[in-house]
């Protein structure tokens, strides 16, 4: 939603992943904001003292509202919530709309449905972001390494 917890954080997992899978030169790893509520401001302390704590360091962010521009560069454009898939579904043109799918989709061994915002909550919260957004990496990775193999086959 406005780019300061939950989407630094996926970043912030999943380019850590990337590197460790030896895909940093190939796979490009952004995130933005539905909202432009913090426009240029580091990801949540909260978000940033959790991750630390499990060897992810994504301090460097800042956040940014997603923009037209962003559904010509990527790949895939994944929402952390239903209401944030809705927005980015009715800015996104037609012809992109299949890059668009929610987060927990890649999710290998949680079921959700979707990434809670853990902002008015505790500790408890940005944990179990955490766990979620682990999860659906290590998914993304291996969807991620596939289209490549598919990819290099050709």
């Amino acid at each position: 939603m406005g780019n300061i917890c939950r989407s630094p954080t996926a970043h912030g997992v999943f380019r850590h992943k990337v590197a460790q899978a030896g895909l940093a030169e190939v796979v490009r790893v952004d995130s933005a904001g539905t909202h432009n509520y913090h426009p240029g401001s580091p990801p949540d302390e909260r978000s940033v003292g959790h991750a630390l704590n499990r060897g992810y360091d994504f301090q460097d962010l800042r956040a940014r509202q997603i923009t037209d521009l962003d559904f010509d560069a990527h790949d895939l454009i994944l929402a952390m919530d239903w209401d944030n898939l809705s927005l980015v579904q009715n800015q996104c043109p037609p012809h992109h709309q299949r890059k668009v799918k929610r987060f927990t989709e890649f999710c290998l061994e949680l079921n959700a449905q979707e990434v809670p915002d853990p902002y008015y909550g505790g500790a408890q919260g940005f944990e179990h972001v955490l766990d979620l957004i682990e999860d659906a990496s290590n998914g993304l990775l291996k969807h991620v390494q596939s289209r490549l193999s598919l990819t290099t086959k050709h």
